[in-house]
């Protein structure tokens, strides 16, 4: 194996990485790379990286490689992206899988999308986006995103800690690790969707008080229970000021794979009375359907495919681009 000084190791590289490379340094079996992305966009950053990475992952030497990938800022700063927060009252209602589907769907759309990982005890966009075992590198002191094949960075704690260390933090290490990953280089995202933990807890007060969301997704389950702690979460949100994008009915529908019949195991419609009575905007449903589970459980999002739960996304999607793309004094006036 040639030494982290040797042009072989650059050869390595596909042609567009090796022009772009600012640092390559090799050391006990890991390859750490920052590369140049200036000019490039959320798909072209993914590319360049997955390209880097599996031509190096192929040397036998080689047991794990690390690639930050930064660009110069051309002009005035960028403006912050728009935080989008993605709450529920209670675990069990698909929230994390949906935060990541609307994530890409939005991505699909033509937005420059980012996801925060902000459920810190139990995190799960590792294994959502299939970056499972991918370590979030730092530059300036400051996190940088994890680049995925559906061209959305992530952060997450399942890029800083190994796979399935138990986080036992009080509220104020949790708090912290949240401003850290908000805080990372999120400078080419135009909206960071962030998936919080369940309840209304420290970290959900911590973005409230630091991080003040430009709207909130409330997702629940058509039973009565899931309704009644969306209740919770949307006045959490309100009373610290937070507009509400609108509600998801999650696990709405089942058809069965064997004989087509439909049924409805948590119930119907009741995410769409629930949100009449608030007087919020309902925004769609979300079918129970095993081909969901089986792609997010291989780091697949259906949403970035094709048929009718990568439609089911897209909508959901489009209300809320079109939310986002709305006059900001509407936006304001919906807390």
């Amino acid at each position: 194996m040639p030494s982290e000084n040797d042009a072989a190791l650059r050869a390595l590289l596909p042609r567009e990485a090796a022009a772009r490379l600012q640092s390559l340094r090799l050391s006990d079996g890991v390859a750490t790379l920052v590369l140049d992305a200036s000019g490039l966009g959320a798909a072209e950053r993914a590319g360049l990286e997955i390209g880097a990475r599996k031509a190096l992952e192929r040397e036998s030497d080689i047991a794990e490689v690390r690639v930050a990938l930064m660009a110069e800022r051309d002009g005035p700063a960028k403006p912050a992206p728009r935080i989008l927060a993605v709450g529920s009252g209670k675990g069990g209602v698909g929230k994390s899988t949906l935060s990541t589907n609307l994530a890409v769907a939005l991505a699909r759309r033509g937005i420059k999308v980012g996801l925060v990982d902000a459920d810190i005890y139990g995190p799960s966009q590792a294994r959502l986006l299939g970056t499972e075992g991918t370590k979030a590198l730092a530059h300036d002191k400051k996190l940088v995103p994890v680049a995925t094949r559906w061209g959305v960075p992530v952060l997450s704690m399942g890029h800083l800690i190994e796979p399935g260390q138990a986080m036992a933090w009080r509220g104020p290490m949790a708090a912290g690790a949240l401003t850290q990953l908000l805080e990372a280089h999120w400078e080419e995202a135009e909206v960071l969707v962030v998936d919080l933990p369940p309840g209304t807890g420290d970290v959900q007060l911590t973005m409230l008080q630091k991080f003040k969301p430009a709207g909130a997704v409330i997702v629940t389950t058509p039973q009565d229970l899931a309704l009644i702690d969306a209740t919770r979460a949307i006045e959490l949100f309100t009373k610290g000021g937070v507009p509400i994008v609108g509600l998801v009915e999650n696990m709405a529908g089942y058809v069965c794979p064997h004989c087509g019949e439909e049924s409805d195991p948590f119930g119907h419609g009741g995410g769409e009375t629930s949100a009449r009575g608030l007087g919020i905007d309902f925004l769609g449903r979300i079918p129970l359907d095993i081909a969901i589970r089986r792609q997010s459980d291989a780091g697949e999002p259906p949403a970035a495919g094709d048929g009718p739960q990568a439609e089911a996304f897209a909508a959901l999607a489009a209300r809320v681009a079109d939310w986002l793309a709305a006059p900001s004094d509407r936006a304001a006036g919906a807390a």
